[in-house]
């Protein structure tokens, strides 16, 4: 599949379209941290050469203008990213993660499977060892049984899956009125029962109002008030 999207330099309609800045928005980080993950870096050693990190993996989708764009597989892996470094866990550590996980799983984005659900724990605890005494600031995760949960699953609980492949995301604090879907609106997020994004939602309820909103779109205010819940969070963040 990701030779035949290279070569046919276009976007299924089924898996989801983000850019970078749509990625980050959506997981509350920052663009230039995804743009780094996605499309390595240049840094200097410690004996000061100069040297260049690889990608965390490479997206499926054609790149444009030599940037990453993502499709909802690699959203979701990112997600986890996110959790690893937000709970402390070293971006080394996160790479090492990563290429066990590809190794055990025989998975090309492991993160977003139940088998790493199943043996994430496993393959994380392999992964510090490998990377040795650059695991020191998450020795406390080694040694604690539930650290590993404490990350994780959280990570986990707002996910629908297809068999062993997460389908869909329920991005605002789990709930099932909103879902982002990458077989829907092009994987933005949107109302579940309705299939209307919440960007338009949440613009129009600002010009207009949430009654006047609510008739234009024919859902219920209080959809259009979570949407609008829902789209302030993000701008928040």
């Amino acid at each position: 599949m990701q030779k035949a999207l290279r070569d046919a330099d276009v976007v299924p309609l089924d898996v989801g379209f983000y850019t970078i800045s749509e990625a980050a928005r959506l997981l509350r980080s920052r663009p230039k941290n995804i743009a780094r993950w996605l499309n390595g870096y240049a840094y200097r050693s410690a004996d000061g050469a100069q040297k260049r990190a690889q990608p965390l993996w490479r997206t499926q989708l054609p790149r444009h203008d030599g940037n990453a764009e993502l499709d909802f597989r690699d959203l979701i892996e990112l997600r986890f990213v996110v959790a690893f470094l937000e709970h402390g866990v070293g971006l080394n550590v996160v790479r090492r993660c990563l290429e066990t996980a590809r190794r055990i799983l025989d998975e090309e984005r492991p993160f977003a499977t139940r088998k790493f659900r199943t043996d994430g724990r496993t393959i994380f605890l392999e992964a510090l060892a490998q990377e040795g005494s650059h695991a020191e600031e998450v020795v406390d995760l080694k040694n604690n049984q539930m650290a590993f949960k404490t990350i994780i699953e959280p990570t986990f609980e707002d996910l629908d899956w297809d068999g062993d492949v997460v389908a869909r995301w329920r991005p605002y604090r789990g709930r099932p009125t909103i879902v982002i879907d990458p077989k829907r609106a092009f994987g933005a997020p949107v109302l579940t029962d309705f299939g209307i994004p919440t960007g338009a939602l949440a613009a129009s309820a600002r010009a207009e109002g949430v009654e006047r909103a609510a008739r234009l779109f024919e859902t219920s205010p209080a959809l259009v008030r979570e949407a609008v819940a829902f789209e302030t969070s993000l701008m928040a963040a």
